[in-house]
């Protein structure tokens, strides 16, 4: 097949920024598959054991590189944005409230990877009717791409202090996209500026202290990895420090300037089920297998799987207020039959006798926490 003109090219190009937005996409960049330069801040990442038990991230090494290894003959790749953040989704009222189980708002509804990937298809089933023979993949979180770079390179945004992108006009409450294609389309310019200036807050409010640096996370002490990557007991130093999160955390976004200027989503997919924004940790502790699996079902929280979502809430019911109703439920399952639900119940029952009054173990919260826009 001939290579198309360059107006045709660059028609092209708009119309699927066009196309994007019908897919319910705010924002669409294009750049080529060159990330040459990730590879010395990559392999120094990875030699500091930062990626703790997520061995998946030390494979493919030079297919994270150079994406033209991981999808044969892609030329360009379409990088594209979606908001997912609910409206009114209580999220200082729940982190603040000891006796609810916080989780990642990113969570709350459908699996993010089902509904963009198969939006990401029908965006390159609209190239491939126009172009003879394209070839094309989508990714969303997974395989080894490097996302966050690629979207900077297409002019999403730019990488913040705490590992995210970041918009001018929105913030970071969004999930990024991938669409490798053949097709040597005109590329958008890169973001080159970095506008956190001298505000580290994410790195401040971190609960655990997960920055060693500005841009750097450390992921063996992060609370989204030690709730949902980590298959093994959380490091008892850590625990307290993780308060009510049960399922990820967003304490870097919610202190970030930046999500001033946030959108909220009309996705429905990404509504909160099961009042998984609010919910009692009792009632969420008390849920058996089946329930589990039944009320998470579509949902990127099955992650964890049962064992580890038990092992989360007994973290949180330690950290809790406590009482006779959240000595009881933990008592009902001290007899699990998992050894690692059951050292954490026994830690958490252990915290609970030793605290002296009533009061829960304060949430670690920056001052700046009450201007965020929730």
């Amino acid at each position: 097949m001939p290579t198309p003109s360059a107006d045709t090219l660059q028609q092209l190009a708009d119309n699927i920024k066009h196309w994007a937005s019908e897919l319910g996409f705010q924002q669409c960049g294009i750049t080529e598959p060159d990330l040459s330069a990730e590879r010395e801040r990559l392999r120094a990442w990875l030699d500091e054991g930062y990626q703790g038990e997520m061995g998946y991230l030390e494979n493919h090494f030079d297919k994270r590189i150079d994406p033209t290894q991981l999808v044969e003959g892609t030329q360009r790749i379409i990088c594209v944005r979606m908001n997912y953040m609910p409206p009114d989704t209580r999220k200082l009222d729940t982190l603040s409230d000891p006796s609810r189980g916080y989780i990642a708002r990113y969570t709350l509804g459908r699996d993010y990877h089902k509904l963009m990937r198969k939006r990401l298809t029908q965006l390159g089933k609209k190239i491939a009717a126009e172009v003879d023979n394209l070839g094309y993949r989508a990714f969303v979180d997974s395989a080894p791409v490097l996302e966050r770079p690629l979207a900077q390179k297409a002019g999403i945004g730019w990488i913040g202090k705490h590992g995210l992108v970041l918009n001018r006009e929105a913030g970071s409450w969004f999930l990024l996209g991938e669409l490798f294609i053949d097709l040597p389309l005109p590329i958008d310019p890169p973001e080159t500026e970095n506008h956190c200036g001298r505000c580290t807050a994410c790195i401040d409010v971190c609960p655990t202290e997960a920055f060693p640096q500005p841009g750097v996370l450390d992921a063996r002490r992060c609370i989204s990895y030690l709730t949902i990557e980590l298959k093994g007991s959380i490091p008892e130093e850590l625990r307290p420090k993780i308060g009510n999160r049960i399922f990820g955390c967003d304490d870097c976004q919610m202190i970030c300037p930046w999500n001033r200027f946030s959108d909220v989503t009309d996705e429905q997919d990404f509504m909160p089920r099961n009042n998984l924004n609010d919910a009692e940790l009792l009632t969420l502790f008390s849920w058996d297998e089946e329930t589990f699996l039944k009320k998470t079902e579509g949902s990127a929280i099955r992650r964890t799987g049962h064992e580890g979502w038990l092992r989360n809430i007994a973290v949180a019911l330690g950290n809790s207020a406590g009482g006779e109703a959240v000595v009881d439920s933990l008592e009902a399952r001290r007899d699990h039959p998992s050894e690692m639900v059951r050292e954490h119940i026994e830690w958490a029952l252990k915290q609970l006798q030793e605290r002296n009054g009533p009061s829960p173990l304060p949430i670690r919260q920056h001052p700046g926490m009450k201007r965020i826009k929730d």
